[in-house]
């Protein structure tokens, strides 16, 4: 009786140590992140100009303000801007004050700001434009800001390298440690077109002295970054 019992329990043994020689490895997983920048002539042009005015009331400086800036508006539109291309960013009157050591303040007078926003794709006439609107009033002008008006092609090729660089790298990842890249689980991405630099402000003394600056529009980079997840599994 003993003796069969042993016989009839070694097809069970050997079915359980067949079972765990065929179990499928744990898989490895691996996190990645890569990025990759691309270089684009800029075809958009923003500028911001203001006119910053005083006077002795509000509405001597708001008065002196809406001419100013009537003037600049007429200059845009001779320089060939299309009225839909300038929009009004802020609209302020503010009292001003004296203040002198133990007395109430004194008022002394009222200051308007009107400041529009500019956008053109005559990147060739930035120099000109500038010098226009400051001419005819513009007494605060910031920029110019060259900007991409339809980013997302270049920015699809950014991310298409981005993916590739990733994938090449999980590829070297793989092989130093002797696996293979199954698949890939996860992509998260992040994306952004880089910075362009402060933007100067051109103030109203160094304007009346200056005639159109020297604008060059030079390249802007766009770049994309992407966190991949890849599956690893042993090297067959």
């Amino acid at each position: 009786m003993r003796r069969t019992l042993l016989l009839l329990a070694s097809p069970l043994l050997l079915t359980v140590a067949a079972a765990a020689q065929d179990r499928p490895m744990p898989s490895t997983m691996l996190s990645l992140t890569a990025s990759a920048d691309v270089a684009r002539a800029p075809d958009q042009l923003r500028l911001t100009a203001g006119v910053l005015t005083n006077g002795a009331s509000a509405a001597d400086a708001m008065a002196a303000n809406s001419t100013r800036m009537n003037a600049v508006l007429a200059a845009l539109q001779t320089a060939g801007i299309a009225t839909r291309d300038v929009q009004t960013t802020g609209l302020s009157l503010s009292p001003q004050y004296r203040y002198l050591p133990e007395q109430p303040p004194i008022l002394t007078g009222y200051q308007a700001r009107n400041s529009i926003s500019i956008r053109t794709g005559k990147l060739s006439e930035a120099g000109r434009l500038i010098d226009a609107v400051i001419k005819a009033g513009a007494n605060e002008v910031q920029g110019p800001e060259f900007t991409l008006a339809n980013p997302d092609a270049a920015l699809d090729d950014a991310r298409r390298a981005a993916v590739a660089k990733a994938r090449a790298r999980a590829e070297l990842y793989a092989r130093a440690a002797g696996m293979t890249v199954k698949r890939i689980v996860s992509i998260a991405e992040g994306s952004n077109m880089a910075d362009p630099g402060p933007r100067p402000m051109l103030q109203a003394a160094m304007a009346e002295a200056a005639d159109a600056p020297p604008v060059q529009p030079g390249e802007l980079a766009l770049s994309a970054s992407v966190t991949v997840s890849f599956e690893l599994e042993p090297r067959p």
